[in-house]
């Protein structure tokens, strides 16, 4: 299997409840390797950019307004299928459905307040990458 990239959001529910460490440590543990990281807060442009497919959606003005409602980390994680492998320790989107030991059966607060956001592709990933990093913020 080759060694891949995906994206991920902690999200401003756990920076929140200071669970950063936590969710990377569990994420770290799933085999996958953080390669680029930093705190931002999102700005509303940035955040309807970036969910910019979900603009027709009702919840698109819902899920903005959390998106900038404080801090997020963003990265880019490194492994062997490493998409797969984020969305299988990330957990079901609502955790009321998630498994056991995952980062949102842990720790998500609501199907909103889900704690992480990761890339459903491959080609998604390399999108979603650059639009938050520049290759040289990527050091691997």
């Amino acid at each position: 299997m080759a060694v891949t990239r995906t994206f991920s959001i902690i999200k401003p529910d756990a920076t929140r409840r200071n669970l950063t460490g936590g969710v990377t440590k569990m994420l770290e543990e799933a085999g996958l390797r953080v390669v680029a990281s930093k705190r931002i807060h999102m700005t509303r442009e940035q955040a309807e950019g970036f969910y910019a497919v979900h603009k027709e959606r009702p919840f698109f003005g819902e899920l903005c307004d959390f998106m900038i409602s404080g801090p997020v980390v963003v990265q880019v994680l490194e492994g062997e299928d490493a998409v797969k492998r984020n969305r299988d320790v990330m957990g079901a989107t609502n955790p009321a459905d998630a498994a056991e030991g995952t980062i949102r059966k842990t720790y998500a607060e609501s199907i909103e307040a889900n704690t992480v956001h990761g890339s459903d592709s491959e080609e998604n990933a390399k999108i979603e990458i650059d639009y938050f990093f520049k290759p040289e913020e990527i050091v691997g």
